[in-house]
């Protein structure tokens, strides 16, 4: 029986990781610096497969969220070569070892960093998830198969084929990044199934696509999640210091995942702060969405729903809440935030040690905004996404997250009685 072509793409991508396994430091930051130069080279062409997908979009009626996902220009396309830089520039993890010890019969044990393989990627929208997960995966040394969606597709044909020849012509092995092209349904279902050719899935969109890849795939996934993410305004805030961030977290870019979704405010300072607070964000073109406590404070709110409590808006709406309490502010988030990153603004040592205690996210803040939850802003390089499960890799994921471990026993003629 004549094996797909997302078959073939599986057992050339699965030839290609073994090679990479053990291909050295220098030569993957080689291939890297090549991929990135190969992107400064190719701009125009680049914009031009962007500019066909923008059309596109325009005609499907894309949100003006996914649009400003969706775009590119001269500064992001340099910004995706820089990050490939700064992948280099960063430490291999593979080949680190992380614990070591010596049994008494005189077997030196080492748990050692190595590449989880073929790493596939299902994305969409953003074309700067393929340059990001391709690098982050040369340098981890794993194959990657790349599937974005149809929205992005004439971007990624062409990133895709820049990068590929370039890692390629530095010597990496052929089949070592790749992209589907076909956008369909089947497609993806075909790539979730590829037990045994791919070692882990990784899933970058909203919840709707997040729990398609969960539910149905046979391939070992790790989750990441949308951003309903928190601020919670402490009665002992500095109310500067928490406007400064609520308007950060908010109006900074609401398009994306670490963008604030739900104000909570304490009810000892939400006189002066919350109105403060809305004029701020109303000024800016923020719709509030309030809670019957919060609209004491800001009558002229539209009420808001259940269903508002778990949104990810992506957009510049914002839900509004008044707490009676710090427990009560951990309980809320804790009942609907989707477990990516949270914030407590406050001078209260003790509030922000429960805060941080409590809450049960990835990414937990105290007096910060939730916009700096990415690899890039940790200092991890480039991210390929922010998990927000509970196993070996949570929050931003970089290169560490990208290695499994295995064990290395070393002996000298030892053997079991």
């Amino acid at each position: 029986m004549r094996m797909s072509v997302i078959e073939e793409m599986g057992r050339r991508s699965r030839a290609a990781s073994l090679k990479l396994s053990y291909l050295s430091t220098a030569a993957k930051n080689k291939a890297l610096l090549a991929m990135a130069d190969a992107l400064i080279g190719s701009a125009d062409e680049i914009l031009e497969g962007n500019r066909r997908d923008l059309d596109k979009g325009v005609k499907d009626g894309l949100s003006s969220a996914l649009m400003d996902r969706l775009a590119l220009d001269e500064k992001r396309i340099g910004d995706m070569a820089d990050g490939l830089r700064e992948v280099a520039a960063l430490p291999d993890p593979v080949g680190e070892v992380v614990e070591g010890w010596r049994l008494p019969n005189g077997l030196d044990i080492q748990k050692v960093r190595v590449p989880l393989g073929v790493v596939g990627i299902i994305y969409e929208a953003r074309p700067n998830v393929t340059v990001d997960a391709a690098g982050l995966c040369v340098k981890s040394g794993n194959a990657v198969i790349l599937r974005g969606s149809s929205s992005a597709i004439n971007s990624n044909m062409v990133l895709t084929r820049v990068i590929s020849e370039a890692a390629e012509g530095a010597g990496l092995p052929e089949g070592s990044i790749q992209l589907i092209r076909d956008t369909g349904r089947e497609s993806a279902k075909e790539l979730m199934r590829m037990h045994g050719l791919v070692d882990v899935l990784i899933p970058r969109g909203g919840a709707g696509l997040i729990r398609t890849v969960v539910e149905e795939s046979t391939v070992p996934v790790i989750e990441t999640g949308v951003g309903n993410c928190h601020t919670y305004v402490d009665a002992y805030a500095d109310e500067e210091m928490a406007l400064n961030i609520v308007i950060n977290a908010k109006c900074q870019r609401p398009g994306v995942c670490n963008a604030m979704e739900t104000l909570l405010i304490h009810e000892k300072i939400a006189s002066t702060f919350l109105p403060r607070a809305a004029a701020e964000l109303r000024e800016r073109g923020v719709e509030l969405r309030a809670s019957r406590e919060a609209r004491r404070y800001v009558p002229d709110a539209a009420e808001a729903t259940e269903e508002d409590w778990y949104a990810e808006y992506l957009d510049l709406i914002l839900a509004v809440h008044v707490v009676g309490s710090l427990e009560e502010a951990i309980e809320h988030i804790n009942r609907y935030g989707s477990r990516h990153s949270e914030a407590i603004v406050t001078n209260d040592y003790g509030a922000a040690r429960r805060f941080v205690a409590a809450v049960d996210s990835a990414d937990v803040y105290v007096n910060a905004s939730t916009r700096f939850t990415d690899g890039n802003q940790f200092g991890l390089g480039a991210e390929i996404g922010i998990s927000t499960q509970k196993l070996h890799a949570r929050g931003p994921m970089s290169l560490r997250e990208l290695t499994t471990t295995k064990f290395v026993i070393y002996g000298d003629g030892q053997v079991r009685t």
